[in-house]
């Protein structure tokens, strides 16, 4: 079997490369999906507790019920609004407030005569992202209130050991961190998928893979062409996005050289490129090619374990996300740009990608020929 020709895929990526600087719309894609998403996905999506509407029923009208109204204070709350249980109800169920809390009458006697009285408070659930930590902010914001109300402040009561967190890495616990990069991750195997499949639905919409067939070439060095070029694409604009976007504009703190993350990506692209190559054999036309592409790549993001831990997942659905790239991709990402971690700690993820990347170049590779064939 002859070598593969490493001029002649070195100069049909040159031409890919011109092809794609010669289509405005993906280029504005590109453009908008390493810079204005993502920076608008880290604002937009905050998972800790931040600004959140809270109402409080105070029908005690005690020193303790204001005392507690005024321990609602920002950043985690905005300042409570006081109104009646009706009222209440009714703003909860417009989804104007995420807590009502209500203080009932004789609150502040009961806790004076040495009874535990009993205040209410209501989640709107349906704000998953802050219910559970605004709930416990909210009985701590009680239990501290009433303990300094009766003079058992925390010296008073303090246990023989304390715990204290600290976070090494994103020490605010800022949310937009975290979604940052995984936007970043998320939109690499979007592109890469939708850009090499485009590739090969482009050369069939306009003619040109007749022209291909006449040439020199082997199927697999025009894959490979394919494959570099917008692979190459990808790196550049995931890299700069970091750099100029994450690190810059939005400030995050990246323990990781992004060079070494772009190794780790060049690994990924050449899986995520050998799929969307294969599925633009399956398509015939662009919006074929959507419609299948589409729910590939938002499983391999969704159950890659940058939104869910794999071990949350049923044993079976984490079991066959192992073997999905885009999970050992996340898996390197994290470590490499959270931790900072060296080669010896992400190996085994790089290998498993470049495996993946191997058995999806095989299967594209053998569709592409019978496709190359059927045009003849």
């Amino acid at each position: 079997m002859p070598a593969l020709d490493l001029r002649k895929i070195w100069r049909m990526g040159l031409k890919e490369l011109r092809s794609l600087a010669r289509d405005p719309v993906l280029v504005l894609l590109i453009l908008y999906t390493f810079t204005f998403a993502i920076h608008a996905v880290a604002h937009g999506v905050r998972t800790e507790l931040r600004d959140v509407a809270v109402a409080v029923v105070d029908e005690d009208r005690s020193a303790l019920s204001r005392r507690i109204a005024g321990a609602f204070l920002p950043p985690y709350f905005q300042p409570p609004r006081m109104m009646d249980a009706r009222q209440a109800d009714a703003e909860m169920d417009a989804g104007r407030i995420t807590f009502a809390l209500r203080i009932p009458p004789g609150f502040e006697a009961d806790l004076l005569a040495g009874r535990v009285p009993q205040a209410q408070l209501l989640v709107d659930a349906t704000a998953m992202s802050v219910a559970g930590a605004g709930t416990r902010q909210a009985a701590a914001i009680l239990r501290d209130e009433t303990a300094a109300f009766l003079g058992r402040g925390a010296a008073a009561g303090a246990p023989a050991i304390a715990a204290s967190v600290r976070a090494s890495f994103n020490p605010n616990l800022e949310s937009a961190w975290f979604v940052a990069v995984m936007q970043v991750v998320n939109n690499v195997t979007i592109l890469a998928v939708i850009l090499s499949g485009a590739a090969v639905i482009r050369e069939r919409e306009r003619g040109t893979i007749e022209h291909l067939m006449t040439l020199p070439l082997r199927p697999a060095e025009v894959m490979l062409a394919k494959i570099w070029a917008n692979g190459l694409v990808i790196v550049a604009a995931a890299v700069l996005s970091l750099e100029l976007v994450v690190r810059g504009s939005l400030g995050v703190g990246l323990a990781g050289s992004s060079a070494f993350f772009a190794l780790g990506a060049a690994v990924y692209l050449f899986a995520a490129c050998a799929l969307g190559v294969m599925l633009s054999t399956v398509a015939t036309t662009m919006p074929q090619f959507g419609l299948l592409a589409i729910p590939v790549f938002v499983v391999m993001n969704l159950l890659s374990g940058g939104v869910t831990p794999l071990e949350a997942m049923p044993p079976l659905l984490a079991d066959a996300m192992r073997l999905s790239p885009s999970t050992h991709f996340t898996t390197f990402a994290k470590a490499t740009l959270f931790r900072g971690a060296g080669l010896e700690a992400v190996w085994p993820e790089l290998a498993a990608m470049a495996a993946a990347g191997a058995i999806f170049f095989a299967a594209a590779l053998a569709r592409f020929r019978k496709t190359m064939a059927a045009q003849r």
